[in-house]
């Protein structure tokens, strides 16, 4: 029921929203969050998995955002596996401490960012250690994996994580925000769950999750769906999956 006029009638209180939003008005708000935390200091940024490819179409620039927003003072590591286009460090997120810290010395960041990269780690636990002890008190991690995603080996595919997943992971670090975005390039839609206007994280939220993920196909539509691939494919699912994308912001308590 809305009111006159066709307005939508204002949620009621204690009630779960989904608002809209888009990857790029939550990374501002990411950066916004940073500048407020350094002050009139430049920030000091670290990216994990940060060796650009052909296929990154959908990829964020982060050494440019970072730039842009903040200058030449801004200081940027770009760490990965291998040596290529936007690496200053070969470091493997996964080694022990000691490795870490001899590859980055006793640098801290206000910002760490490792997007799409932990569910290629075969210990995500230990890369959740590992960049919570990189950043500063009070420094901000940005964490984006796929909740849903076709297998995709580079070099190799281990996990998908859920946001409750990802709070598990980082339980050291305070929530800040979450939110859920898609894969298809040049389509920026996402969205987040609140209550009362903050960050709704409960399991509650669960249950709107669980209808928001699924789209359930009859076996006609699956089959029509499964004829229009590239190639052939088993008919082994009447649900279909698109890319879902979890993203998560952590920040370090400060001392």
């Amino acid at each position: 029921m809305s009111p006159a006029g066709g307005a939508p009638l204002p949620p009621r209180k204690g009630e779960l929203r989904i608002v809209g939003t888009s990857v790029g008005r939550e990374v501002e708000r990411l950066l916004d969050a940073v500048a407020e935390s350094v002050g009139r200091r430049a920030p000091h940024v670290l990216q994990v998995g940060s060796r650009g490819s052909v296929s990154d179409r959908n990829e964020l620039n982060w050494r440019a955002l970072i730039a842009r927003r903040f200058g030449p003072r801004a200081r940027f590591v770009g760490i990965d596996l291998a040596d290529g286009p936007n690496v200053d460090r070969r470091l493997d997120i996964c080694a022990a401490p000691r490795a870490v810290a001899a590859a980055l010395g006793e640098q801290v960041f206000d910002l760490v960012l490792c997007c799409h990269v932990l569910e290629h780690t075969p210990e995500p636990q230990r890369a959740a250690r590992n960049i919570a002890a990189l950043l500063r008190p009070g420094g901000l991690a940005y964490v984006a994996t796929p909740w849903s995603q076709a297998f995709h080996a580079a070099p190799d595919d281990y996990w998908r994580f859920s946001l409750r997943g990802l709070m598990l992971l980082f339980d050291g670090l305070e929530v800040r925000s979450s939110f859920y975005s898609g894969g298809d390039v040049g389509l920026d839609v996402a969205y987040r769950l609140e209550r009362d206007g903050r960050l709704a994280v409960e399991a509650a939220a669960g249950a709107v999750e669980q209808g928001l993920f699924q789209l359930v196909l009859d076996h006609e539509d699956n089959r029509a769906l499964l004829a229009r691939q590239a190639t052939e494919r088993l008919p082994v699912s009447r649900t279909y999956l698109p890319t879902l994308f979890v993203n998560f912001v952590g920040r370090k308590p400060p001392k």
